[in-house]
This record gives C-alpha cells, sequence and structure tokens, in this order.
C-alpha cells in the first residue's frame, strides 16, 4: 500500500504530523506538503515560476508552491509509482458547505481524484486543534476499510470531524454539503506605514445546516463524509440557455 499524504497548511503543521502518526504501519508514507501555509489556495497551480522539491530532517518533503502543486508534481514528476491512495490533512478548521471551494485542503485531495487516485480530504471542526488524535484515527480507520474493500473507482471524499475525543464521537455519516449566509464584509484598517489594508471577512453562518448535511452532522458530534464530484455543467439549465440564445 503506497500511500500519499499533503495539506494546506504547511509540512511543519501539528494536523499533518498526527495524520502521519496515525496511518504508520499502513504502508509506504510519503509527505510532500506546502513549504508555508496556504489555506485557502483552492486548486491553484504554480504557472510563471519552476517550483522547488526539498527534504525536511523529519523525512518530510516540501514544495514552494500550492497544495495542488504538491500533489501534482508527486503523482506526475517524484514519485516512481502511484499511490494507492491520498489523504490531505489533518485540516486545523472545519472544510464544510461552501467552504469546500476555497480549501487547499480539498484541493489537494481534488488533484489526486483528477489524477484517479481515490483521495480523502479530512479537517478536524476547530481552529483549537485539541484533538488531532480522533481525527487521526478517524482517518486510520477509512484507509484500513479502503484496504480491506478498495473502491471500485476513484473516489473523493470530504471528510470532517468534531474536535472531541474519539469515544465520544457520534458515529459515521455520509451526507451533502449544506451552504452558508455570504461571508461578513471585509475588515478595512490602517497598516503601521499608513496604508489602507483590508482583511477578508469571516465566514458566514450556516444557511442550509438541515438533516443530511454535513454541518447538522459535526453538530450533533458525528464525523462527516461527503464524496463530491467536479462536473461543474449545471445539465438542468442547459434547455434553458439554448432557448435563451435561440
Amino acid at each position: 500500500m503506497r500511500i500519499l499524504l499533503s495539506n494546506d497548511d504547511g509540512y511543519f503543521a501539528p494536523g499533518l504530523a498526527a495524520l502521519a502518526e496515525a496511518l504508520a504501519g499502513l504502508g509506504e508514507i510519503v509527505v510532500v506538503a506546502p513549504e508555508q501555509n496556504r489555506s485557502g489556495a483552492s486548486n491553484s497551480l504554480t504557472l510563471d515560476r519552476p517550483l522547488l522539491l526539498k527534504k525536511a530532517a523529519s523525512g518530510f518533503y516540501f514544495v514552494n508552491g500550492t497544495p495542488t502543486d504538491c500533489v501534482h508534481l508527486a503523482v506526475t514528476g517524484m514519485l516512481d509509482e502511484l499511490p494507492d491512495i491520498i489523504v490531505s490533512g489533518i485540516n486545523a478548521g472545519a472544510n464544510m458547505g461552501d467552504d469546500t471551494i476555497y480549501s487547499g485542503t480539498v484541493a489537494a485531495a481534488t488533484e489526486g481524484f483528477l489524477l484517479g487516485i481515490p483521495s480523502i480530504a479530512i479537517s478536524l471542526t476547530s481552529f483549537e486543534g485539541k484533538n488531532f488524535a480522533t481525527a487521526g484515527r478517524v482517518a486510520r480507520q477509512l484507509v484500513e476499510r479502503f484496504i480491506r474493500n478498495p473502491v471500485k473507482e476513484p473516489v473523493l471524499l470530504n471528510v470532517n470531524v468534531p474536535d472531541i475525543p474519539h469515544d465520544q464521537l457520534q458515529g459515521m455519516e455520509v451526507t451533502r454539503l449544506g451552504r452558508r449566509h455570504k461571508a461578513e464584509p471585509v475588515v478595512k484598517m490602517r497598516s503601521p506605514r499608513n496604508e489602507t489594508v483590508y482583511w477578508v471577512g469571516a465566514a458566514g453562518a450556516a444557511a442550509d445546516a438541515g438533516p443530511g448535511t454535513d454541518f447538522e452532522a459535526v453538530e450533533r458530534g458525528a464525523v462527516s463524509l461527503t464524496p463530491l464530484q467536479i462536473d461543474l455543467t449545471n445539465t438542468a439549465q442547459m434547455p434553458s440557455i439554448r432557448h435563451w440564445m435561440q
């Protein structure tokens, strides 16, 4: 079993170390992660400069690029053999609902999925990060399940784990993405150089957090597993657009 790990918080992040520790012994593990925190990088590729691949004292490899760069470089240029599975995380903070569009954690897994490799993005739903070990155990359970019963087609799973002790989890549930209200306005400030600067506002509250959503499952203390797809075509709208074009 060949396992590729990545993240968006950087190769030095405690969540990545916890993930590597949790999956130890399940197979050959290679870690390729961003040199710096690239949260919110989404599915961006670096095309305006070359990428550098270096190895840290921990044995983790790091790249001066995005999470997508890391997985793309590892799969298409660095590794001699394709990974059997890719796991991205453990992210500090949830990636639920609309957050998945911006998430670098999800983006790293998405790149693996686009390259035909089963991929999992796993996040701990709190910035406090008290229970990375809980998310690590969940990740191990999912990879062990994959080893016992491989998925017959490429799969992209977005997993969100409540930041609580493992014995308090209320099981695992397959969910759909919820939706958020629009984000809060940008925060306008003055820099020490008397320049006007803007901070991106906080994410909005959950607008669709009903039964079956990732928000609702996590609120009850359950692990949320959402299978994602990449086809952005709004097929239902195609007939109306054809009529509009006439």
